[in-house]
C-alpha cells in the first residue's frame, strides 16, 4: 500500500476508535466508508474506462477498495461454469454501474476474453474487481482481419467459452461483432448474449419522440452529397429515425436533414447519455440546426428525427374514386387500386366499398 494511503488509513482508524463504542459500530462505519468510496470511484469511472482523463485519485486506490471488499462483503461477480460458446457482453455507455451482474459473471468466468478495445475492457474489469487470472484479452475490431475470428471460432470448437465486448454499449450495434456472430452461427456453435446498455434505446426513452416504430441508421456518410442521398432514402420511413453522429459533424448533419426531410420535423439531439453532462436538446430540425450552427459539442451524440406525416386523406375523395373504380373493376381490384393510390390500409378501403354496396 502507498505510504500516504497507509498514513491516512491509520488516521481514520484513530478517529473511528474515538467514536465507535462497539464492534457493531466499527462494522457499520466500515460498511459506510466502503459504500461511499465505491460510489465516488464509480461516479467517474467511465471517463477513466474510455481513456478520456486519468483517475482523480491516488495510485493504488482501486486496489485498496477492492482488497477491502474481498475481506468484507461478497463481490459483485460470481465465477460460474460456462458452456462452450460465444458470449456477447453489453458494457456501459457512461456509468460503469450500469453493467449487469450477469455480464460481470461472464467476464469473470470465460476461458477467453475478446474486445474491440482491450484497454477499455481491462479498465472496466479493474473498476469492478474482476481479475484476469492470467488471461490475455484478444483484440477484435474492424481492422483485425479474419485470422483473429478464426482463432476464436476454433477455441469454441475446442470446448472453450469466449466473451466478447465492444468499447461501449452492445456489440454489433454500430460496433464490430457481426462477422464473428455469423461465423459462430454458421459453424453450428452456441452463441448467446449478456445484454446491457444501448445508446439507441436510451436515446429513444429520453427524446420525447414516438417509439412504436423506429429505424436505426447508424452513422451517415461523411460527404455532403452522399449524406443527403442517404437521408432522402429515409424520407418515407414510418418510424423515428435514429443516428449516431460525430460532434464535429452534427451541425452539418442537422442542416442536411432539414433540407432532405423538411425543417419542420420534430427532432432531438442526445449527448453524453448516462454521463455527468448528459444533455437532451429538442426542437424542429430548423431550430436544432440554428442551435448547433458553428458549434462542435463534446461527447457521444445520438440524433433522433420524427417520422414524416402522410397528408390527410379526404374521405369524400376516396369514396368518389372508389365508386368510379367499382364501375369498371371487380371489388378486389378496385379496393387494391384505391388503397395503393391513397396509401391507406386495404381494410379501410374494403370497408368503404361494403358501405357503398349497401347504399346501391
Amino acid at each position: 500500500m502507498d505510504a500516504s494511503l497507509q498514513s491516512r488509513a491509520e488516521q481514520l482508524a484513530s478517529e473511528m476508535a474515538g467514536q465507535a463504542t462497539t464492534i457493531e459500530d466499527v462494522n457499520g462505519l466500515m460498511r459506510l466508508m466502503m459504500k461511499s468510496a465505491m460510489e465516488q470511484i464509480l461516479d467517474t469511472e467511465m471517463d477513466v474506462h474510455l481513456g478520456r482523463r486519468s483517475a482523480a485519485m491516488a495510485p493504488g486506490t482501486y486496489a485498496l477498495i477492492i482488497e477491502g471488499a474481498k475481506g468484507g462483503s461478497s463481490l459483485n461477480y460470481q465465477k460460474i461454469p460456462l458452456a462452450a460458446g460465444l458470449y456477447f457482453v453489453g458494457v456501459p455507455i457512461g456509468s460503469a454501474r450500469d453493467i449487469t451482474l450477469r455480464a460481470l459473471d461472464v467476464l469473470a468466468s470465460a476461458d477467453v476474453l475478446a474486445a474491440e478495445d482491450t484497454r477499455s475492457l481491462r479498465k472496466l474489469m479493474d473498476i469492478h474487481g474482476v481479475p484476469l487470472n492470467g488471461r490475455q484479452i484478444v483484440a477484435l475490431h474492424d481492422h483485425s482481419g479474419s485470422g483473429v475470428q478464426d482463432k476464436l471460432v476454433a477455441a469454441i470448437r475446442d470446448g472453450q467459452s469466449v466473451a466478447y465486448a465492444s468499447e461501449a454499449g452492445m456489440p454489433l450495434i454500430a460496433d464490430p461483432g457481426f462477422e464473428l456472430s455469423r461465423g459462430v452461427g454458421e459453424a453450428g456453435l452456441m452463441l448467446t448474449c449478456a445484454p446491457g446498455p444501448s445508446a439507441v434505446l436510451t436515446a429513444l426513452a429520453l427524446a420525447g419522440l414516438p417509439t412504436d416504430a423506429f429505424f436505426f441508421a447508424g452513422f451517415l456518410p461523411n460527404a455532403k452529397g452522399a449524406r443527403l442521398t442517404a437521408l432522402q432514402k429515409l424520407k418515407e420511413v414510418q418510424g423515428t429515425l435514429v443516428f449516431y453522429e460525430s460532434p464535429k459533424r452534427v451541425g452539418a448533419m442537422l442542416r442536411d436533414a432539414a433540407q432532405a426531410l423538411g425543417g419542420e420535423r420534430p427532432a432531438a439531439v442526445c449527448r453524453e447519455l448516462t454521463k455527468k453532462f448528459e444533455e437532451i436538446q429538442r426542437g424542429t430540425l430548423d431550430e436544432l440546426t440554428e442551435h448547433y450552427s458553428g458549434k462542435a459539442p463534446k461527447g457521444e451524440i445520438v440524433v433522433l428525427i420524427d417520422r414524416g406525416r402522410l397528408p390527410a386523406v379526404s374521405e369524400s375523395d376516396l369514396t368518389s374514386d372508389l365508386a368510379n373504380a367499382l364501375e369498371t373493376n371487380s371489388m378486389r381490384d378496385a379496393v387494391d387500386m384505391v388503397a395503393q393510390a391513397y396509401d391507406v390500409p386495404r381494410r379501410q378501403v374494403y370497408q368503404a366499398a361494403l358501405e357503398l354496396g349497401k347504399e346501391t
